[in-house]
This record gives structure tokens, sequence and C-alpha cells, in this order.
């Protein structure tokens, strides 16, 4: 049986609840007004966690890369876009105050050592390691002497390199998450059954990150057996941010969460059983 871990006052896995993250990432644009919105409709859709991302910018892109040219709404070079979309301790105190404060969880996916070190003082419930990290071994390894909970995301990832991630990671205290990593994803390349696939190769809970238009597919992946999703969040899907057009809207989100729970709800345990609803219908219908 696939073991359960606790992250926060959770129980995650085999038997329990999905756990229900919305990913906020960078739909905040570098605003925290936008952020503390996008918590509360998050948390008014039945969310269960928020998910942010951190970087210490000169450490996760090169140079070159910084100087690139490239048109934001912060200026003309990639530096200015990311260094604009970047959150620092001020933001982050009222971030965290504020979803201790309306009881949702919140927690980050972090791409360099630094911004683990900067998000531990908010003593988070678990860690994300995002998919384009899981090779980073170094930074795995940084984020297990946390003593956190991980969730791994397994997007533009082959066998081999999950493999030797959790190698690195441990079973232990680990949420693995089947990923594409496109914004949006084509439903022909979500290739769901790698759930399964997951969840026959490795002891640990197996969940969903989703990047597709449309709500049916993450749907599907909880009947395979995700036991937590993560969908994108954004007030407005037309707004501007290259994470905007693969996020769920408010009213979508909703009913996702929704959906999930009857459908958590139909799964049952697999038992048959007679309902007592049942015997009416037996008695009335059956001959012998």
């Amino acid at each position: 049986m696939t073991q359960q871990i606790t992250i926060g006052t959770r129980r995650v896995g085999q038997g329990e609840p999905c756990l229900i993250v919305a990913e906020i990432g960078i739909n905040h644009n570098g605003r925290l007004d936008l952020a503390l919105q996008l918590i509360e409709a998050a948390m008014k859709a039945g969310c269960d966690a928020v998910k942010f991302q951190k970087r210490t910018v000169d450490e996760v892109y090169t140079a070159a890369e910084l100087d690139r040219p490239r048109e934001s709404p912060f200026g003309d070079t990639n530096r200015a876009l990311k260094e604009g979309l970047e959150f620092g301790l001020a933001e982050y105190r009222q971030i965290d105050g504020y979803c201790r404060s309306r009881g949702i969880l919140w927690f980050a996916s972090c791409w360099d050592e630094d911004s683990v070190d900067f998000i531990e003082q908010f003593d988070p419930p678990c860690y994300k390691i995002a998919s384009a990290s899981l090779t980073d071994l170094d930074l795995l390894r940084h984020h297990r002497r946390t003593g956190k909970p991980l969730i791994l995301s397994t997007g533009m990832s082959t066998a081999a390199e999950i493999r030797r991630a959790v190698e690195v990671l441990g079973p232990d205290d680990l949420v693995m998450l089947h990923c594409t990593s496109t914004y949006p994803s084509r439903p022909a390349e979500l290739n769901l059954r790698m759930i399964e696939t997951l969840r026959r190769e490795y002891r640990c809970p197996i969940g969903y990150s989703g990047h597709e238009v449309g709500l049916q597919t993450t749907l599907a992946a909880v009947v395979l057996g995700a036991c937590l999703v993560e969908r994108h969040l954004t007030l407005d899907r037309a707004m501007w941010g290259s994470d905007q057009a693969a996020s769920v809207e408010p009213p979508g989100m909703a009913r996702l969460v929704r959906d999930i729970r009857v459908v958590e709800a139909a799964l049952g345990d697999g038992r048959k059983r007679v309902y007592d609803s049942e015997l009416p219908i037996r008695d009335k219908l059956r001959r012998k």
C-alpha cells in the first residue's frame, strides 16, 4: 500500500481526501494586492493550500540570460522581468500572516538554495521542487536537510532522471507529481496513466500537476489515484503573464474542488455491498 505523509494538519495519500493546491506562482505579476486576492479566491473555492515561487535571480539565471532583451511591464530586459516578479521579505511576511489568519496552508517552490533558506524562516508545511529543478541534485539535498515533507514534480524528465532524484531524496515524506511541462498542455500529451506507473514503481503518494485548459482531465487524474492536485490559479486568463493561459479562474477552481469531492465520494472503497436504498427496488423488481 502506498504510504501516507502529513502536510500541515492534513494526511496525504491513499485513502485520504485529495489535497488541492492553487498554484499562484508568478500570476500575482509582482503585486502584493493581487497575491492576496488570489489567496482569498483559492480559499473561497475550497482549496487546501496555495503555492508561490521563489528565486534568487542572479543564482538561477546567467548574466547573459538576464541581459537578453525582453519586453514586459517591468522594463526591456529579462532581468527587469525576473526581478519585477520577485517578492521580498516584506511581501512574504504579509502573505504568511494573511494565510495564517485565513486558515489556508501556503508554501513555495524554491529554485535555489538561498531561496530555500529564505522561505524556511516562515516554517512552511512542505516544499515543492519544480520540474525544472529535478536534476539539480545539490538543491534536492538542500531541500531534504530542512526536514520538511517534499513535493516533487516530474515534468520534462526521463524515467532515469526521476529514479535518480528519488534515490537522492529517499521515498519518505515525499509526494511525486506526474506533470507535463507545457503551458498549456495538449490533452494528447498529458499521459495520465503515468500516475498508475509511478504508483507501482515508488513507495510514496502520487499526485498530479496540471497545465492543461479545462478541468475534465484533472478530474480523470483523481479517478486514476492522484492524492494531490495542483492547478495554476488566475483572476483572469487574459491577464499579462506567461502562466495565465494555462491557469484556472476562480469559478472554474470552485467547480474543480466541488467535482473532485463528488468523484472521491463516488469512487468508494471497491468492496461490493447492497445499499439500504437498493432494498425496496430489489423487492419490487426481482422475481426470484
